[in-house]
């Protein structure tokens, strides 16, 4: 008798368990959905953006406390973001720091790949360093590229960009990519890696930029944003 008044307790503390679980976890998304490195720590943070992520109020995330952006710029040997030159209007007058990403294509040669690049973005004085997202592999080249054509063409993009920007360039390093060429141990270039809520290490060597959170949510945006800090 003792023993079949004992399961409704049983099932009440089960219930009462799963919901702490699930509320637990809610807490946990919702903490990790709107976190962002202490300022105090990084005090340099910024945000990545593209067509993708909507329509951008600059001075809103100059608000939340953004201090520089990069904006998408080109990919490969043709595209282009279609809100790239929008975007460059509108920061222009924020009061932010901004800069420039071309998105590499290890299956497309070198100076196609630059000439996007250089037609798409301005020569400017004031922009930061071009910053080149490394995250496809020449696995998916319809014809065989090797790893020894890939530094190589990587090297000759970045020497042709990097007379057009006055100075070096990011590698924006994938793990994928690091992990498949270690670039990072060949070519002598600052790093802006990735990694969410936690500091990246996986290029053997310090980051100067971090996407320290790939879906930030905020009152600047409408949607998630990807979250930048830089190496204090």
């Amino acid at each position: 008798m003792g023993r079949k008044r004992a399961f409704p307790w049983r099932r009440r503390f089960a219930a009462l368990l799963l919901l702490a679980l699930l509320l637990g976890g809610g807490w946990a998304w919702w903490q990790g959905q709107h976190w962002r490195p202490p300022v105090e720590d990084f005090p340099a943070q910024g945000v990545l953006l593209g067509a993708g992520d909507g329509l951008a109020n600059f001075r809103a995330f100059a608000a939340i406390g953004a201090r520089f952006v990069y904006l998408e710029a080109s990919d490969g040997a043709a595209a282009r973001d279609p809100a790239f030159a929008r975007n460059l209007r509108a920061v222009r007058d924020s009061g932010l720091s901004y800069g420039a990403v071309h998105r590499y294509d290890p299956c497309v040669p070198a100076d196609r790949q630059a000439a996007n690049f250089i037609t798409t973005v301005p020569r400017d004085g004031g922009l930061l360093p071009p910053a080149i997202a490394l995250d496809k592999l020449a696995e998916d080249c319809p014809d065989r590229v090797s790893e020894a054509a890939v530094e190589s063409e990587l090297t000759t993009f970045l020497n042709q960009i990097e007379g057009h920007a006055g100075q070096p360039a990011l590698l924006k390093l994938s793990p994928a990519f690091e992990e498949r060429y270690g670039i990072a141990a060949r070519l002598e270039r600052n790093l802006w890696l990735e990694r969410d809520w936690l500091e990246p290490d996986y290029a053997g060597r310090p980051w100067t930029l971090w996407t320290a959170n790939s879906a930030y949510r905020n009152e600047a945006s409408e949607g998630p944003v990807r979250w930048v800090v830089l190496q204090p």
